[in-house]
């Protein structure tokens, strides 16, 4: 069997894809590959998503946004948009999905951490449709 390949992708890379990203390689533990871009990445990851993704144990503090590619998409089994809008090259036979999450740009980490929450919870939830559990 083929591990699932997982593409999130948002405008700049610096927030909910990065998080969505970390908690599925987090949560998958080698059974999915995962990839985040951005249509327009930003300089650096989002610090409050950083000190939110810790208080997981999960370090994203090395991670660096990163350009949306054709090929980054044409690799993916499923690729999961997150307010990027029509920048996000469509192919066929991809399964696509879009989850609307507000964007932890500028907000606290009090206002993150809900975002994550989230995130955490739709990762979960699309881990057991790629991977089901063995019993």
């Amino acid at each position: 069997m083929n591990t699932p390949e997982v593409l999130f992708v948002c405008v700049h890379n610096a927030g909910r894809s990065q998080m969505a990203a970390a908690l599925l390689d987090h949560h998958a533990a080698g059974r999915v590959t995962v990839r985040s871009a951005g249509s327009a990445p930003a300089n650096e990851v989002n610090p409050a998503v950083v000190a939110v993704m810790a208080e997981l144990g999960i370090d994203v503090s090395r991670e660096f946004p990163k350009r949306l590619t054709t090929d980054a998409v044409e690799a993916a089994d499923v690729v999961i948009t997150m307010g990027c809008g029509d920048a996000c090259p469509i192919f066929p036979g991809k399964r696509y999905l879009d989850w609307q999450l507000d964007d932890p740009a500028g907000r606290s980490v009090e206002h993150v951490r809900p975002i994550r929450d989230e995130i955490d919870r739709r990762v979960r939830a699309l881990l057991a449709e790629l991977v089901p559990a063995t019993t």
